[in-house]
């Protein structure tokens, strides 16, 4: 498997697929690379070398105890795409990955970036705090802490549900996706899934968007019920240099079915323009 090797040692597993312009995948917790791979197929079908790594701790990457923070994990995308000597690559985050590419810009700047995709992602800051009276109370996060420590093989399947929009009115979602949702999940090691739970939720990113100077797709569902929309992409949206906002009406968190075949053409519009 192609690996690259961060600083502290830890091995962090890559795809690499096709030629042309990059374009690096960041994945959402607890997820895998794995979650990118319709991305992945379409990109490099299209003209584009995609690229997508897991996160230290997930998928099959190594699962140190130290480093499960925002900062490391930015560092370790840098380090990959230092590796791979990409340039104009066009970075793209999924709900943390959305927090890991804003904190990989905060900290190593745009001079290999082209462009930037936020896709359901954390930014601002999802924690409620006096600065963010909009944002999710902290009993929310202690229930997916406690979700993780007890029976996290029951928690990972009864959140594909709210992920994916299953709960809601009229919708099918496929045990597939369920059962694929749980696989990716429980390829985390518990101390990287328990960690990272602290770094999604009380992250402050302001300062790392004014500091992204390249255009950048910020695309929400706005039925997300997993990083609600009103305090996420408008916000992420206005704090943005050149930024154009994408709303999914009723589109839920994860990608499937027509949502994921709307965002894999915005996408890849966004990517030529």
């Amino acid at each position: 498997m192609p690996t690259t090797t961060t600083a502290d040692g830890t091995r962090i597993f890559y795809k690499d697929w096709g030629s042309g312009q990059p374009v690096v995948f960041s994945h959402g917790w607890p997820l895998c690379a794995d979650a990118w791979d319709g991305q992945l197929f379409h990109m490099a079908s299209n003209g584009f070398r995609a690229i997508a790594h897991d996160r230290r701790g997930h998928g099959r990457s190594d699962q140190p105890w130290q480093g499960n923070d925002m900062d490391t994990y930015a560092d370790d995308l840098a380090g990959l795409i230092e590796e791979l000597d990409l340039h104009d690559a066009i970075l793209v985050g999924h709900s943390t990955g959305g927090g890991e590419v804003t904190r990989y810009v905060g900290r190593h700047g745009t001079a290999r970036v082209a462009k930037v995709v936020l896709l359901g992602a954390i930014p601002p800051t999802m924690l409620r705090t006096e600065a963010n009276p909009d944002g999710l109370p902290m009993a929310v996060f202690d229930e997916i802490r406690a979700g993780v420590l007890g029976n996290r093989s029951q928690y990972y399947r009864e959140l594909a549900v709210p992920f994916y929009g299953g709960n809601r009115d009229g919708v099918e979602l496929p045990q597939g996706v369920i059962d694929d949702f749980w696989r990716m999940s429980m390829m985390a090691g518990l101390v990287a899934a328990h960690d990272c739970i602290a770094q999604f939720s009380e992250t402050v990113f302001t300062d790392d968007l004014a500091q992204i100077d390249v255009p950048v797709l910020v695309a929400h569902g706005d039925d997300d019920q997993i990083v609600p929309f009103a305090d996420s992409a408008p916000k992420t949206a206005e704090l943005l240099k050149n930024a154009e906002l994408k709303v999914y009406p009723g589109q839920p968190h994860g990608l499937t079915g027509a949502h994921e075949q709307e965002f894999n053409a915005d996408l890849l519009a966004f990517a030529r323009a």
